[in-house]
């Protein structure tokens, strides 16, 4: 992780650790392993990403899901959120960026325009100066189809989180995803 926030703290706009790693650092401790680093940045600043890992492979992940290479000064359009990236061709994938909308000042949910929250608001930082995403915010996306991990790090943060962003986190994945067995838990 140490390699990531050296390459990231040169990118002169936010950008957040997400992921399993965020819900980690937001509790203190790790629980799990992980296969890469999950970083999100607004999409206006995706080419951030070009500038910070030159000389490394970013791959975009065109819906539904296919890899294609990115290429230099492209910009990614709406719809496409998540870049793979790997210092060499061949090699494991290290980061997987991560794109999210923002408008006037505002973190907007690319999955529901009505989810959203002030862009100051959606992270932390970590005790040794990581910059992550809040674990509510992270927790609404990972309710989508939440897999074992997911479940694990929603038990895991849960008791950390104040009753208004239980509350808030609640009322998201409702409005976004209907009925949900994870809003009963966070009441």
């Amino acid at each position: 992780m140490r390699e990531v926030v050296g390459l990231f703290g040169r990118a002169g706009c936010p950008w957040w650790i997400a992921g399993g790693h965020a819900v980690e650092l937001a509790a203190g401790r790790a629980w799990r392993p992980h296969d890469d680093i999950d970083v999100l940045l607004l999409r206006d600043d995706q080419h951030v990403v070009q500038e910070v890992l030159a000389g490394w492979e970013w791959w975009a992940a065109d819906p539904p899901g296919s890899l294609r290479p990115w290429r230099a000064g492209e910009y990614l359009r709406p719809g496409v959120h998540d870049v793979w990236c790997r210092p060499a061709p061949g090699g494991s994938w290290r980061i997987q960026v991560m794109l999210d909308e923002g408008r006037d000042g505002q973190w907007v949910s690319r999955r529901d325009d009505g989810v959203r929250l002030p862009v100051a608001e959606i992270g932390a930082v970590s005790p040794d100066g990581i910059p992550y995403l809040r674990p509510e915010v992270q927790l609404y996306y990972k309710a989508k189809e939440p897999r074992p991990k997911d479940e694990q790090d929603f038990d895991a943060v849960l008791p950390l989180l104040d009753p208004g962003r239980r509350a808030w986190l609640a009322d998201a994945i409702t409005r976004t995803l209907g009925p949900h067995p994870w809003p009963g838990r966070l009441r």
